[in-house]
């Protein structure tokens, strides 16, 4: 009988295309994925994966081989989900993947209070600006802003998160428009939606600098470095910024709170759910963006 964690191996071979990809993602290094790799190839004996000088292919056994490992993997999770789902007590531990924006900013300043009324839950919050797989474990529930589309998954859609332009109000050219710099993300961000209604407010002005996340793009702006694109509840809540009067259109994104459908069931991730949710409600209500509804 082979060994799973062999198999896990080959699996995040396939996934990554070269040994040290599937090393980051399994966070080893890269000499322990070419050992697996190799156990796996003498208890199985035959080849899986060809070494190339910049990444690795399946043989025509390694394909069959990871088809197959596929359906056992999904197999784990879905035994792994059904039983957490049975669970009926309020104590355990939850997972809940978030953007870094709302991570940092808005759930973290709310963990005392979710603490004090249920001190038997252990609250687990991850920032990722990637989407994470609920069917595969990655997390119990997934605060995300954009409608999820997968049929495994139940969805609420929660709140929406108004943007506007801020800067420092020391800013030098806080009352002359056209002489605004703008604080933008990273070129690798430039399909978010965010960026491109930043940038399309900026036009021809100058980009002062670019950032990979709105928590730096807080604190440029804080810096009198330029005019950023922010949430309006950060930014509002700050003394050392202003908003900004300007002729464009606003912008929002909806807020959804994700979880798959056999962790609906359980006792434990709805009172998650229903916490946040009304969080989410009560603080960022469901309300037009007065500028949106100027622009329609």
């Amino acid at each position: 009988m082979f060994d799973w964690e062999n198999m896990r191996h080959l699996l995040a071979v396939a996934k990554a295309g070269t040994l040290s990809g599937a090393a980051r993602e399994l966070r080893v290094d890269h000499a322990t994925v070419g050992r697996r790799i190799a156990a796996l190839e003498a208890q199985l004996h035959t080849p899986l994966v060809e070494r190339l000088p910049r990444s690795c292919r399946l043989t025509a056994a390694g394909v069959l081989i990871v088809e197959q490992a596929l359906r056992m993997e999904s197999a784990a999770f879905d035994i792994t989900r059904q039983v957490k789902s049975r669970q009926v007590s309020l104590s355990g531990r939850v997972t809940l993947s978030a953007s870094p924006v709302l991570a940092t900013h808005f759930i973290a300043p709310r963990l005392g209070d979710f603490r004090q009324q249920y001190p038997q839950i252990q609250l687990s919050i991850s920032a990722q600006a990637h989407q994470v797989s609920l069917s595969r474990g990655e997390a119990d529930i997934a605060v995300r802003h954009l409608r999820p589309r997968e049929p495994s998954n139940v969805a609420r859609r929660v709140a929406k998160m108004d943007f506007d332009l801020y800067a420092s109000r020391a800013y030098a050219h806080l009352c002359s428009p056209a002489q605004w710099a703008f604080i933008a993300y990273e070129k690798a961000f430039a399909d978010m939606p965010q960026q491109q209604w930043l940038l399309q407010i900026a036009g021809e002005r100058a980009v002062a600098c670019e950032l990979s996340d709105i928590s730096g793009h807080l604190v440029a702006a804080r810096s009198g470095v330029g005019v950023a694109g922010l949430p309006c509840f950060l930014a509002d809540a700050d003394p050392q910024l202003i908003r900004l009067e300007h002729d464009s259109a606003g912008f929002s994104r909806d807020i959804w709170l994700v979880t798959h459908r056999d962790m609906n069931r359980s006792a434990l991730v709805r009172t998650v759910m229903d916490y946040f949710a009304q969080a989410f409600a009560r603080d960022l209500a469901l309300k037009p963006n007065p500028l949106l509804a100027k622009a329609d």
